[in-house]
């Protein structure tokens, strides 16, 4: 995690989110705390609770984004959960502890995929090795293959002394690198990764059992091994994938994988007003209540077992979010409430803010379209009095129908420029003035139309 502090990532997060300065500081200042507490003592370190967060607001003002933001500025493993499939739990649905095995195997992927590019230039020199291996076997001897008779690339290959052997394998590997062997066809050995067709049916939480059965047949079974015709370049590319997973040190990438889960894992549980009942209530009340105790070990801290191995919960930060129209924080169960001590209400968006969100953030919405349009070879320009109108029009729409907060943006821009999306290609003209007039004229039927903005809803 970089050490950043509260004010550098509140700075780092207004470069994508407009507004919402206290769920910004609140986050920040959560952020900062897991860097302090790596830096207290080992004792004390781990009495240390994680500063669970709630962020209170309507859809589209931001909620997920500045958790997702602060998960890719400190590079943390991120997992975002819907709490209300967990209300299925019992019948259809998956038990609460399959966030944490799904946030640790995305974990692990990525460590994978680093520890693959990272070692990828020497995989791709082993696999040359083993390409000219192929091209001109150690035995010597002449070499013909049908396949590549009367070419005139394979005059090298058919002769191969023993005192010109080296030289022929470099006057070859020459010819690899400059392409010059990439019609020619070699017989490979592929691994079948395919594995028997097991099914299991069975209850809740079955397909998250600590013993993998797939891994474990796959250890069982003996590897089939299939052997293909492929060109030099197939064949180069799959040679260079085994080998990266070869120098892989999977154990490494594991260990690696739950200590940055243990640690800085972020799982950010929205709609967790859909779990929440009024009190006194019976039926799915229940159902909710349910879950929330499922959530609550979870949250205070637990050890999940996964595939990879037993995982601590203890400080993952949860960051949890919902509209609570119906509800209140408070009709949560006093005990989950007790594990997110820092609850933040999150504004509602208005035409100023819609306005800075359009040609502000660094991937404004108007940045977007106008560099979709200039792959067309068409320039286009927003004034400021069609970004104000576009703004107002999208506050209005939202009072009118359902406030679904900046969401509602991107349907007023693609119904905006939807002409201008479809003839771009065929339009001979090369630059193009978005005014007041032409947004007027445009979005005139929505903010007209009640049934219409239900209907773009």
């Amino acid at each position: 995690m970089q050490d950043l502090t509260p004010k550098q990532i509140v700075k780092e997060l207004d470069k994508y989110i407009i507004g919402q300065d206290k769920a910004k500081r609140s986050v920040a200042i959560a952020l900062r705390n897991r860097w302090r507490r790596q830096q207290v003592p080992p004792p004390l370190r781990d009495e240390i609770a994680p500063k669970n967060i709630i962020m209170i607001g309507p859809t589209g003002v931001g909620k997920t984004e500045i958790a997702r933001r602060l998960s890719a500025l400190t590079d943390s493993p991120f997992s975002k959960v819907e709490a209300s499939k967990f209300t299925e739990v019992g019948y259809v649905g998956r038990d609460v502890e399959s966030m944490v095995r799904d946030l640790l195997e995305l974990t692990v992927n990525q460590g994978k995929i680093r520890e693959q590019e990272a070692v990828k230039d020497k995989a791709v020199h082993i696999a040359e090795e083993r390409m000219l291996d192929l091209l001109l076997p150690k035995s010597g001897g002449r070499e013909q293959r049908k396949a590549d008779e009367g070419k005139e690339s394979q005059i090298e290959l058919v002769t191969a002394s023993d005192e010109s052997g080296s030289s022929t394998r470099e006057k070859l590997r020459t010819m690899l690198r400059a392409g010059k062997m990439d019609n020619r066809y070699v017989d490979l050995d592929v691994s079948d990764r395919s594995t028997p067709m097991v099914e299991i049916f069975s209850n809740v939480g079955m397909e998250e059992m600590g013993i993998n059965f797939k891994d474990m047949l796959g250890g069982l079974m003996p590897k089939n091994v299939k052997r293909r015709k492929v060109k030099v370049p197939e064949a180069m590319e799959i040679m260079a994938q085994e080998e990266a997973q070869n120098l892989v040190d999977m154990e490494k990438i594991i260990k690696e994988a739950i200590q940055r889960v243990e640690q800085t894992g972020i799982i950010f549980l929205d709609e967790i007003d859909k779990i929440a009942g009024n009190s006194g209530g019976s039926g799915p009340n229940i159902s909710r209540e349910g879950v929330q105790r499922d959530l609550l070990p979870i949250v205070e801290g637990s050890t999940v077992t996964t595939k990879y191995g037993p995982v601590k919960t203890d400080h993952i930060l949860f960051i949890a979010s919902g509209a609570f129209h119906m509800v209140k924080p408070s009709d949560l169960i006093p005990e989950l409430q007790g594990r997110f001590p820092i609850r933040v209400e999150l504004d509602s968006l208005g035409k100023t803010e819609f306005a800075r969100i359009l040609v502000e953030p660094k991937n404004a919405l108007v940045l977007q379209y106008r560099e979709l349009i200039k792959t067309e070879g068409l320039s286009v320009v927003f004034t400021d009095d069609a970004v104000n109108l576009i703004a107002s029009m999208a506050e209005e729409v939202n009072n009118m129908t359902e406030n679904i907060g900046a969401r509602r943006l991107h349907t007023l821009m693609e119904h905006l420029l939807e002409d201008i999306l479809f003839d771009s290609p065929d339009l001979s003209e090369t630059h193009l003035i978005i005014d007041e007039t032409f947004v007027s004229g445009k979005l005139k039927d929505i903010k007209n139309d009640e049934d219409l903005s239900r209907y773009i809803l």
